[in-house]
């Protein structure tokens, strides 16, 4: 849209502005702190918390960030904004962050996952230190894509409120496992629905001229991950139903469980990449959506299978260990509460 363009176009001062008081101190901190957001990161987040700690709020911080990149995905093309860099050709962005900057500009993709991602974590928490520290990331990440010169102001505030619109719309279905239950075939349809009809929607502006054809590749590979995971949350849901796994178990099986699940999912999000586009008859896209669906279903239905052996799963020695932290830890508290006393 042109008026966004505008908008954006007047926005190139204050980018310009951050280029001026940049250092290499600076550039070094906010490449390394931009990169929480990005779809790993949130991915790594939602399957902890998934497996280890609390499945609904994995539940919550999973569907969060599906629902902000789909609106995210939509907005993108629909309105093709174009990057800084186009709108300015004199201007360049820091480092690498040019070539890691890929689809349209509006609204920004990293800002939303990580105002998703730990905007839900605070929002179920709804503890002063999680907020904090969450308001704290979201911030510093939604102000490095900037300083990198990647976005405008207008890209990230967009992206910050729908973040905040989908985290306020979807909080009220997590509140209890019993509103969850109800909610989630609904959430879960709800997703796939969208994500098919962005997929064609993408798919009618293929013959599109002026769509700039990275931006509109971007896009397509984006539109086969979310049908991928969308319908990915559909098999979950439904094994769910019956297994109900549990989150349980002492922190080393944790540990383990954690480490062998994510060998999986990088096994099959890495190492059947090429194997299914052969399979797809060279059709990426398909590959993709089925790449991503074989993800999802691993994450959320095969290997919550083997939760209740890690629940049960006793190592001598690291029982020993784990006594004699707590027993350590217990004498230094327990001189400190007599001294204090004393």
């Amino acid at each position: 849209m042109e008026f966004l363009t505008n908008i954006a176009e007047a926005c190139m001062p204050f980018l310009y502005f951050l280029r001026d008081i940049g250092n290499p101190v600076f550039d070094f901190f906010f490449e390394l702190i931009t990169h929480i957001g990005e779809e790993t990161v949130f991915l790594v987040i939602s399957i902890i918390f998934f497996w280890c700690v609390n499945k609904r709020e994995g539940y919550f911080i999973l569907l969060s960030g599906l629902f902000g990149t789909l609106i995210n995905q939509w907005a993108k093309l629909a309105c093709r904004v174009p990057r800084p860099w186009m709108i300015d050709k004199g201007f360049l962005p820091i480092g690498d962050s040019m070539t890691e900057a890929t689809g349209y500009s509006f609204p920004s993709g990293h800002t939303q996952n990580v105002s998703t991602t730990f905007g839900a974590i605070a929002a179920y928490n709804r503890k002063r230190w999680v907020t904090v520290t969450a308001v704290v990331i979201i911030a510093l990440v939604a102000f490095s894509r900037m300083y990198l010169g990647v976005h405008t102001p207008l890209d990230v505030g967009v992206s910050l409120l729908v973040g905040l619109v989908v985290i306020l719309l979807m909080r009220p279905f997590f509140e209890s496992d019993e509103k969850l239950n109800k909610a989630l075939p609904y959430i879960a349809g709800t997703g796939v629905i969208l994500s098919l009809g962005f997929m064609i929607f993408t798919l009618l502006m293929g013959g599109d001229e002026t769509l700039d054809i990275h931006n509109y590749e971007s896009a397509l590979k984006n539109a086969g991950t979310l049908l991928g995971c969308t319908l990915g949350l559909v098999l979950v849901w439904l094994c769910d139903r019956r297994t109900n796994f549990k989150t349980d178990a002492n922190w080393y099986s944790q540990v383990i469980k954690a480490a062998i699940g994510f060998g999986g999912v990088m096994l099959i999000k890495a190492g059947l990449s090429a194997p299914l586009t052969f399979l797809c008859f060279g059709n990426e896209i398909v590959a993709r959506v089925i790449r991503y669906f074989l993800i999802v279903a691993f994450a959320g239905a095969v290997w919550p299978l083997t939760f209740g052996w890690f629940s049960t799963l006793k190592i001598g020695f690291m029982e020993r260990f784990t006594e004699w932290v707590k027993n350590t830890f217990s004498k230094i508290f327990s001189k400190k509460k007599t001294d204090s006393e004393a």
